[in-house]
């Protein structure tokens, strides 16, 4: 292959592995390459927090110098910084942590290291992974919102800048913004990743997730990064898919709908096989139990900011504190029990080996200048039942700004769920 550093930011985590094991590659030229396009498009994009080159192409140096770790050996990762790193600072998105130097890497970046992964440096996100923006812009088009809260991470392999990515979803984190910067982005079943040194805003919701162009690395850092990352299993032909509109479709815009519908035109085409599903009712409620339950979790997780630091909140990340204060433990209790409740009937509804398909967002990204991340509606009532995420990029809006879509399946489904988007993927191009 050409070693342009052109064609070696396009590699994807997977195959730059194999081209540094089989000696083809350096692990030192792919992070100068990266570094290069960081260098590039850093003043439009604005997807790094922190960024030490010389630190990631010293790392990259070592990798070269001994023989393989793991499967990431020699590749680098961005890292969302909500997430604890021992040799670059990690401060939340908030003056109230600057300068913050974790003494030890979160669990999840220390699988990463033992897999041979160079850290190349900390992704931006939203004020605590909230709502409140940061400086990042969307790579498909910088007038627009990246979306968040994991923008960075998202923008960044978008743009070409690093192979892969880590980032955190609460509501819509990794999913939303995957489908607005145009990339693969999935969140796993909740408690598959270790979440020790993630900042915690919910212990009810928060998991880790990460993004990909390709998607063969989906899978790849689910073996790097879960405890056990479940079998696939024999793929034996094309999927099944089920086409949900979900109660909340009269809420996405004709962009969010045409999307699916056409995703389900294009999927049934190739030789799929697609039917509609109507969700049961008890479902009809998630978004808003989600919301309570992440509420009331956050007034507590970030009580110390608020005692020490409430004038350095923003606006809209003290509000829903406050908002939080008024939920009781019991309304909080209630909306875990229907989390439970609707994962199980998630399960009866779908059929085995059967993949859900619905909106990951309400329509195209909005204006940077509007001051907001979008709406994640669309990806609370998955957060809240803890099952795995996948946005497959593809579909754009009528303006021309990447929208993608959302596969969704039982909990524990994982590599079947990352298989199925896998199949589907090139067909929704």
């Amino acid at each position: 292959m050409s070693t342009g550093s052109g064609d070696l930011r396009r590699l994807g985590a997977a195959e730059a592995a194999r081209l540094i094991a089989a000696g083809d590659l350096s692990s030192a030229a792919l992070v100068a390459a990266c570094l290069e396009r960081i260098t590039e498009r850093e003043e439009t994009v604005r997807a790094w927090a922190h960024l030490d080159a010389g630190a990631a192409l010293a790392q990259a140096r070592a990798r070269d110098a001994e023989p393989p770790r793991g499967p990431l050996h020699g590749v680098p990762v961005g890292v969302k910084d909500i997430v604890d790193t021992a040799d670059l600072p990690t401060e939340r998105g908030s003056a109230i942590h600057a300068g913050r130097r974790p003494g030890a890497d979160a669990a999840c970046v220390a699988r990463l290291r033992a897999a041979g992964a160079v850290i190349l440096g900390k992704t931006v996100t939203t004020e605590f992974a909230y709502f409140s923006p940061g400086p990042t812009r969307n790579p498909a088009d910088p007038a627009r919102t990246p979306g968040g809260s994991s923008s960075g991470s998202a923008a960044a392999v978008a743009d070409a800048m690093v192979p892969v990515a880590i980032g955190s979803q609460t509501a819509g984190s990794v999913i939303r913004p995957a489908a607005f910067c145009g990339t693969l982005g999935l969140k796993p079943t909740r408690g598959l990743v270790d979440l020790t040194g993630v900042m915690a805003l919910s212990g009810n919701l928060d998991t880790l997730g990460w993004f990909a162009r390709d998607t063969e690395d989906l899978a790849l850092l689910g073996t790097v990064l879960a405890d056990e990352w479940p079998d696939a299993g024999e793929a034996s032909g094309a999927p099944a898919f089920a086409l949900a509109r979900t109660p909340w479709w009269d809420r996405a815009d004709a962009d969010a709908q045409g999307a699916v519908t056409r995703a389900a035109g294009r999927l049934a085409a190739a030789g799929a096989r697609v039917r509609d599903l109507d969700l049961p009712e008890r479902f009809a409620g998630l978004p808003e139990a989600q919301e309570a339950l992440m509420a009331f979790d956050m007034a507590r997780s970030l009580a110390h900011e608020r005692e020490h630091h409430a004038d350095e909140l923003s606006d809209v990340l003290r509000a829903f504190l406050e908002r939080g204060d008024t939920i009781g433990r019991a309304v909080a209790g209630d909306a875990v029990a229907l989390g439970a409740e609707c994962r199980a009937l998630l399960a009866e509804h779908l059929e085995p080996g059967e993949t859900l398909l619905v909106p990951a967002v309400s329509g195209e990204p909005p204006g940077f200048d509007d001051g907001v991340t979008g709406d994640p509606l669309f990806c609370r009532a998955w957060t809240l039942l803890g099952v795995p995420a996948l946005s497959v990029p593809g579909a754009t809006g009528s303006r021309g700004a990447p929208v993608g879509v959302q596969f969704v399946a039982p909990a524990r489904g994982d590599a079947a769920l990352v298989a199925a988007g896998a199949w589907a993927a090139p067909h929704l191009i």
